[in-house]
């Protein structure tokens, strides 16, 4: 990869040196509170508002399941296993990474925080998969880690990933935070565990000016620069919509190389923006771009698409 993860032996020496962070991790706690209280006021007078407060509660739950199980210290994390080698290559990656039984407690919890609060619709969903075997549990999550989207119904998939998002974000935090950034290309997926970005935030404060993307898995931010596409690289056809204004907070990025686009969230437009939530707050804005002929390169965690069920 071209952000790589520094063991603890290289840290002191990467801290004498400024430089822009090549990763920024997440702070959990934060992080859920934030985004369920950004749900709720995106879902004011807007069309998805009853969906947008469907993606509040998840996140509440989140936040919720987090405080009361919380995952123990993974022995496979500790600094005599995490060589340099493995930390170079993207040491949480889905498909390297044997997940733990946990995160199968965390669903479970999930579902128990949200069934009160569920009406029908969701009710259903949240039955069968309280009937559902750990085996098809499983199997749904190794499809879901592996894009397999057609494999997994959308109801579903929201209540699995939300999950699994949880595990894999408490193991971001048993990993060392420090990095370097070695080159400027093949960022087009988390230098972390190898999941697609949401979509790409202009920061303010400290790291004014920078672009980062956000994982959809693990919920970490890795910096790629502003003027290349996303997702292959390029850097001669890109052009930027918005359905307000020029000076909208969210824009969607195509590239007519590769006929993708992503969206861009710009902090100093709306200090207040948030990944997952104006992600999916500007659907209308997805529709207009695959009217295009554009293609969405990225993934959010309530916006999975049809299977074929």
């Amino acid at each position: 990869m071209s952000i790589r993860i520094l063991p603890e032996s290289e840290i002191k020496q990467a801290a004498s040196s400024f430089s822009a962070p090549a990763l920024l991790f997440a702070n959990p706690k934060n992080l859920y509170q934030r985004r369920a209280e950004r749900f709720t006021t995106l879902a004011k007078a807007h069309p998805l508002a009853d969906y947008l407060m469907f993606a509040s509660l998840v996140s509440e739950a989140q936040l919720v399941v987090l405080k009361n199980y919380p995952i123990p210290v993974d022995s496979r994390l500790n600094e005599h296993n995490l060589t340099a080698e493995l930390l170079a290559t993207q040491p949480l990656h889905f498909k390297n990474w044997q997940r733990d039984p946990i995160w199968l407690t965390l669903l479970t919890a999930l579902l128990n925080e949200i069934k009160p609060k569920a009406n029908d619709t969701i009710l259903t969903t949240i039955e069968w998969l309280e009937k559902a075997s750990t085996a098809e549990l499983n199997q749904l999550a190794d499809h879901l880690l592996a894009q397999e989207f057609s494999q997994v119904s959308s109801d579903k998939a929201v209540f699995i990933w939300a999950a699994l998002s949880l595990y894999w974000l408490q193991l971001v935090q048993q990993i060392p935070h420090s990095s370097h950034k070695e080159s400027s290309e093949n960022l087009h997926v988390c230098p972390v565990c190898g999941s697609a970005p949401v979509a790409s935030v202009i920061h303010f404060g400290s790291e004014q000016g920078l672009r980062y993307l956000h994982c959809a898995l693990c919920e970490s931010e890795w910096n790629v620069v502003r003027s290349k596409c996303t997702n292959c690289d390029q850097t001669g056809k890109l052009d930027y919509w918005s359905l307000d204004s020029e000076v909208a907070p969210v824009k969607a990025e195509s590239c007519g190389d590769c006929h993708s686009y992503l969206k861009v969230l710009y902090q100093e437009r709306d200090p207040k923006v948030e990944a997952i939530a104006d992600d999916l707050a500007t659907l209308f804005l997805d529709v207009e771009m695959e009217e295009k002929g554009l293609q969405r390169s990225g993934l959010n965690p309530f916006l999975f698409p049809n299977s074929e069920e």
